[in-house]
């Protein structure tokens, strides 16, 4: 891990918390201290929990890094379509107790989970790429469509609709809500009663169900390798 990112090893699970400023950006740090969170639980094949900040899940990807060059801004959302593909092929389950605000790539985390809390209350959670001048690229699309129904992928990614906590939960993106005094300790029994399966299924039936998804980002992080990505001023 590093300064951005903790980690926490309990007896059956381990908590990762991204740490990185007022809008918990994901850059490329962040990005090398979640795997290597994963990396640890992984070899302590442990349950995880993913977490943000009091407030705030993430705001997505460093927007200093994303309008630098074309290239700073397709390095960083390649690394990110990564971790996404990695997360949705985890061998443990991975539970993200979504502390506040999830947009963009915080968004996009929530939908490459397996299990998603969110806490009740005005925070806005969606995907507002087309909104701040970014064509959304192929493996976003690929990643929302693996989770969210028709309606809401073309309101999410088309018009860059941003959703409240109990919309977000309607949209896909969250699986619950509950009070924000009761985030961590719903998580937490998730995660005690996600070690119970047996991990050998849980591993190869998550692959099974997801594969179509998995082949599909696989060719779209290909896509976007040799595509335009960059936000329009």
């Amino acid at each position: 891990m590093n300064e951005f990112v903790t980690y926490q090893s309990e007896e059956q699970y381990a908590v990762i918390t991204i740490v990185n400023g007022k809008a918990n950006a994901i850059n490329h740090k962040v990005i090398e201290g979640l795997n290597s969170g994963l990396d640890t639980a992984e070899k302590e094949n442990k349950v995880v929990i993913l977490t943000g900040q009091s407030g705030i899940f993430s705001a997505g990807f460093d927007l200093k890094i994303m309008t630098k060059s074309p290239e700073s801004a397709k390095e960083l959302v390649t690394k990110g379509s990564k971790l996404s593909l990695r997360m949705l092929s985890f061998p443990q389950p991975i539970i993200i107790a979504c502390s506040g605000h999830a947009i963009a790539k915080g968004a996009f985390l929530l939908l490459s989970s397996d299990y998603r809390i969110g806490v009740d209350g005005p925070f806005k959670i969606g995907l507002n790429e087309v909104m701040i001048g970014m064509t959304m690229h192929h493996a976003g699309i690929a990643i929302a469509k693996s989770r969210l129904s028709e309606v809401y992928l073309n309101r999410s990614i088309n018009n860059a609709e941003i959703f409240n906590s109990k919309q977000a939960l309607a949209a896909g993106f969250l699986d619950r809500i509950v009070p924000e005094s009761q985030l961590m300790e719903t998580a937490i029994k998730v995660a005690e009663m996600s070690s119970k399966l047996n991990k050998k299924a849980h591993a190869a039936t998550k692959l099974k169900v997801r594969n179509p998804y998995l082949e599909a980002l696989e060719k779209a992080i290909k896509l976007d390798l040799i595509s335009d990505i960059s936000i329009d001023s």
